[in-house]
């Protein structure tokens, strides 16, 4: 019967092409879009992990609140002492300090008067020190465009958007006017050492990086910390193992009323990151809808037509003595072996863009210059072992549910109405 049921569908391409093609394009685009955004949460996420939250972030309680501020007059104090207790009780994390703030970044001219000013956004990290893995982490080799890597004190580098807006270029001096943790007015003086495209268009555009113990010189935060960040040492982001960690450390603290408290957060308790990672995890869920749906419509509507063009096949196999069960139990199978051979073709096909898209990217930096998180200029697939199945439910799917509610019309069929068709 398969054997009959397939010969039937590869010489009539009348009933069988526009569902196969139907099929294809659906599954083509559920792979594909699966690809995309797996790709792009983890993109971003690893994105917002290295540059700004960490897996878990160790903060004041008082810092945790105004947090989007970089409030260091609420930085941690002891913070050499709270990385050693860290990197101790929790192995399995990479434990780093990290200081962000704002200022001014002015560039002068020959004279030694502003040539050009402009607001800054800027982070600390141990960049200098040999095995901290920060300049990995934050991947300043890879987007390093003009220049080199710091490599003494006073050296940083700055975001490729702002150095071309301020004018600046490599080897010449900037100063930032900002203000101390205690609130006192402070003014450095730094050699740009490069520019780098950081990856993230915030950064980008307003974004530089100094060694961590030229901003605590800088910004009076001797042994302070505004935040302390870790991150597995995989670079895979667990959820639950966080959030497990964060309550046995803020459990230590419990019993503390001090707003200057450390405290823990993960990256799913970060503003708006929550809400994208509860979307991935029902990510494949939504897009089997979103194409399950029409898919099911167009193909009985299909059906529908298909049934009419049959009408007088079907008026023969039931008048020769075929059930109408066993006739509309063959069009099922023959629907469930077209959605296999299109649900093969578009899987085919959606992973083969998917696997483009996951070497290549997509440069998408400019829609989401105000993106309240950290989202990465360049977006690419990810092509994982769901992907090679996740075409398969609503290919088939729609396949049987279009056929199975068209081919109802089989049952209406009259025994003294289908003689008088023959007779005609």
């Amino acid at each position: 019967m398969i054997k009959f049921l397939f010969k039937g569908i590869i010489r009539d391409r009348g009933r069988s092409l526009f569902p196969f093609l139907t099929v294809m394009i659906g599954v083509f685009f559920t792979v594909a879009l699966y690809c995309y955004m797996k790709g792009f949460f983890a993109v971003m996420t690893r994105t917002n992990a290295n540059l700004d939250t960490g897996h878990v972030k160790v903060m004041t309680r008082a810092y945790a609140r105004e947090a989007a501020q970089a409030p260091n007059d609420a930085a941690l104090d002891g913070a050499d002492a709270l990385l050693r207790d860290l990197r101790e009780r929790y192995p399995d994390y990479d434990w780093q300090v990290r200081i962000r703030f704002g200022g001014l970044l002015d560039v002068p001219d020959a004279a030694g008067e502003t040539r050009a000013q402009g607001p800054a956004f800027g982070i600390g990290a141990d960049i200098l020190t040999p095995g901290s893995g920060e300049p990995e982490r934050l991947a300043l080799a890879e987007g390093l465009e003009t220049g080199r890597l710091p490599e003494r004190p006073g050296e940083i580098l700055v975001g490729r958007e702002l150095a071309q807006r301020l004018g600046v270029g490599v080897d010449e001096t900037v100063t930032l006017i900002g203000a101390t943790a205690d609130g006192s007015m402070t003014m450095n003086n730094f050699i740009v050492a490069g520019t780098v495209r950081f990856g993230a268009s915030a950064l980008d555009r307003m974004g530089f990086i100094a060694d961590l113990a030229d901003v605590r010189a800088t910004l009076d935060m001797n042994d302070s910390a505004g935040e302390v960040l870790g991150l597995f040492k995989d670079s895979v982001f667990r959820r639950e193992k966080a959030e497990e960690t964060a309550r046995s450390f803020n459990a230590l603290y419990e019993a503390e009323e001090d707003e200057y408290a450390p405290t823990m957060i993960t990256l799913a308790d970060s503003p708006g990151l929550g809400d994208y990672l509860d979307i991935i995890d029902s990510a494949q869920s939504i897009i089997m809808i979103i194409f399950l749906v029409p898919m099911a419509l167009v193909l009985w509507n299909a059906g529908l037509m298909g049934s009419l063009r049959r009408y007088g096949e079907m008026g023969v196999r039931l008048a020769v003595g075929e059930s109408k069960g066993h006739v509309y139990r063959s069009l099922l199978v023959e629907s469930l072996m077209i959605g296999a051979l299109g649900t093969v073709a578009g899987t085919v096909l959606g992973l083969a863009l998917s696997y483009y898209m996951q070497a290549v990217g997509i440069q998408l930096g400019a829609l989401f210059k105000n993106a309240a998180v950290l989202v990465p200029s360049v977006i690419y697939a990810q092509v994982t072992p769901v992907s090679y199945v996740i075409g398969f439910v609503p290919g088939l799917l729609a396949t049987f549910i279009g056929t199975a509610i068209a081919g109802r019309g089989i049952y209406k069929r009259q025994t003294a109405r289908l003689f008088k068709e023959l007779e005609t």
